[in-house]
This record gives structure tokens, C-alpha cells and sequence, in this order.
């Protein structure tokens, strides 16, 4: 490569790491940074570089204030952009904090080192809530192509127990499932998969999960396990699914107090129907999973939500109500 080449480059590289619209690059600096680097150049000949990026669609632009030099002005993510994938890095729980951090480091290279300095002094990262599992990754990607190549997959599914005061203790299980799909949810990742002792669907933590490895089995085929005909219906499956508790679809009517048909709307979508009983009810249908995730969802709004079929899930709510009551 040709030394006007590598230079170009590296005015792209300099503007591209350093300046942003409150901290522009003069042509000092830049020609600093060249001689640095090993390369001598007079003023104008970066301006002929910064118009050659222009040219090719990079847009650099010339300003006189706060102070006169050069900045990129775009860029393939925004800040507010990169601010949403750290915020959403930084919180999520299935990532190990050892990886939160290599990740955050990556998504700050999207951005000045300016606006990065400013993005991580508004992170604050929780340990605490973070997952031990430094296989996660692998985990991820290996549950991608066992689902892509309809294989079946076997690992060690590791959960925590109450043992002695201050004290770690774990169960560990083997499983042999068929994966389908993968779901994220209530900030944990989850497979949906088939035990191959039943013939059921069921839900499965990936941050749980241990020694992963790809079996030469085929996946046993979905629809022996589910409704589904011609693909496994991801969202439609999640939608069912009160915090990843599997359970059988059933039709669920409710009667709701009106003021909380924002929170029934968030959940199950702006269009589903909600009919007027009186000035402050509505009543509502949904399918769902008949599960315990659907009884505590239920007995999240207290007495602002009425079960009134099936029978089968009034009566369970019923007994979890009278169950709280009874320890207190």
C-alpha cells in the first residue's frame, strides 16, 4: 500500500476514534498523529484526504467551533444507539460480568473515545444479578446450529439448593433434549426443547446449562410435540407463556377493573378485544398456558383481576389466595 494510501487511512482512523461533534480534530492534531505514526505531510494535503473520504461517503465535516478542526459527523450507530445496547448489555443477566465487560469495551469502539469516556460513567454494571456460566457464548452458538441442523443436544443442567448457612451448593442433571428455538425473557435466555422422555415441550435456562455438546441423533420432529404444523411458531409460543412456565393451552376469560387495561394491553398486544361490562370493568380473552406462571401473573393485580373461565384456573387461583392468607 502506498504511503498516501496508508495515510488517508489513518486521517479516517484518527477522526474516526478522537473527534465527534463537541470534540472536532484539528489539522494540527492530525498531522501530529501522522508524525507519530511515522508520516510527514503538510496541511494541505489533509484536507485532500478528508475530501476523499467525503467522496467515497463518509461524512466528515469542517467546523469552526468549539474550536476549528474536523468531525464525523455519522456514524453506523448513533450514540443514543450505542447508549442502548450497553444499557441493555450492562443489565441483562445471562451474560457473566467477565463478559460484560470485553462486550461493553467492543460497543465503545462504535463511538469517539470521548463519547465512550461519557457512556461508561453512566454505566453502572451489577454484579450480583450476573450469571458464573463463562460458557454462555458457546452455549448461544452451539444451540443455533444444533437447531439449524435439527440435531439432538446433551449437558448438564446445573441449579442451586438450599444446603448449610453460607454456603454454595448446585444439583446437577443430564439432559438429552430436541431443540426448537431459542427466547429471551424476563432477562433470561431460554431453550424450548423436548425432553425425549416425554412428549411435551419445556423450558430450559442457558445460563444453567454446562458441557454442551452436539449428538448425531436427528431432533425428534416438533410437531409430535406441539400444535404447530408447518414451523415452530416462536412468538406465538411465547406469548402463551407466563414467566417460561410451560403448561396446556387453553382459552382464559377475565374480568379486569379498568384501570389496568394498559398493563393487559402491554402484555397481550394493543389489538386484542376488551369488551365493556360496566363504567369500570372490561372483559377480555386470551389463550394461554394454564401454568403456575399464569396464577402468580394473575395474582400480581389483586383484586383487579377475576378469573371467570376456565373453572380449573379459578379454583387454583383461589387456593393460592387462600394458601398466602393462611401463613399470615
Amino acid at each position: 500500500m502506498s504511503s498516501s494510501k496508508t495515510k488517508t487511512l489513518l486521517v479516517f482512523k484518527y477522526l474516526n476514534e478522537f473527534s465527534d461533534e463537541n470534540n472536532p480534530v484539528s489539522t494540527t492534531e492530525l498531522i501530529e498523529y501522522l508524525k507519530n505514526d511515522g508520516i510527514s505531510c503538510e496541511r494541505k494535503s489533509i484536507y485532500a484526504d478528508v475530501k476523499t473520504l467525503n467522496d467515497i461517503g463518509f461524512n466528515i465535516i469542517s467546523t469552526m467551533s468549539p474550536k476549528r478542526g474536523f468531525f464525523m459527523a455519522s456514524r453506523r450507530f448513533e450514540l443514543a444507539e450505542v447508549r442502548l445496547l450497553v444499557d441493555a448489555v450492562s443489565s441483562v443477566g445471562f451474560i457473566t460480568p467477565k463478559k460484560t465487560e470485553t462486550l461493553i469495551n467492543k460497543l465503545e469502539g462504535l463511538v469517539s473515545k470521548n463519547q465512550a469516556e461519557e457512556l461508561i460513567s453512566q454505566v453502572y454494571v451489577s454484579s450480583n444479578r450476573k450469571c458464573d456460566n463463562e460458557e454462555i457464548y458457546y452455549v448461544i452458538d452451539s444451540l443455533h446450529r444444533a437447531i439449524r441442523n435439527k440435531v439432538k443436544v446433551k449437558f448438564v443442567y446445573k441449579r442451586r439448593t438450599i444446603d448449610k448457612p453460607n454456603r454454595k451448593a448446585y444439583t446437577e442433571k443430564t439432559f438429552i433434549v430436541s431443540p426448537y428455538a431459542l427466547v429471551w425473557n424476563s432477562d433470561h435466555y431460554y431453550l424450548i426443547c423436548n425432553n425425549e422422555k416425554y412428549d411435551n415441550l419445556m423450558n430450559l435456562r442457558l445460563d444453567r446449562m454446562r458441557k454442551l455438546q452436539h449428538l448425531e441423533e436427528e431432533a425428534r420432529d416438533f410437531r409430535e410435540v406441539s400444535h404447530y404444523e408447518e414451523y415452530f411458531d416462536v412468538a406465538d409460543y411465547s406469548s402463551k407463556m407466563f414467566n417460561m412456565f410451560s403448561g396446556e393451552d387453553d382459552s382464559v376469560t377475565l374480568l379486569c377493573d379498568l384501570d389496568i387495561r394498559e398493563e393487559i394491553m402491554d402484555r397481550f398486544g394493543a389489538s386484542i378485544p376488551l369488551t365493556a361490562v360496566d363504567t369500570d370493568h372490561f372483559k377480555t380473552t386470551i389463550n394461554a398456558a394454564l401454568s403456575d406462571g399464569l396464577v402468580s401473573w394473575i395474582m400480581n393485580f389483586g383484586n383487579k383481576i377475576k378469573v371467570l373461565e376456565p373453572e380449573s384456573l379459578a379454583q387454583k387461583v383461589k387456593q393460592r389466595a387462600d394458601e398466602i392468607s393462611a401463613i399470615y
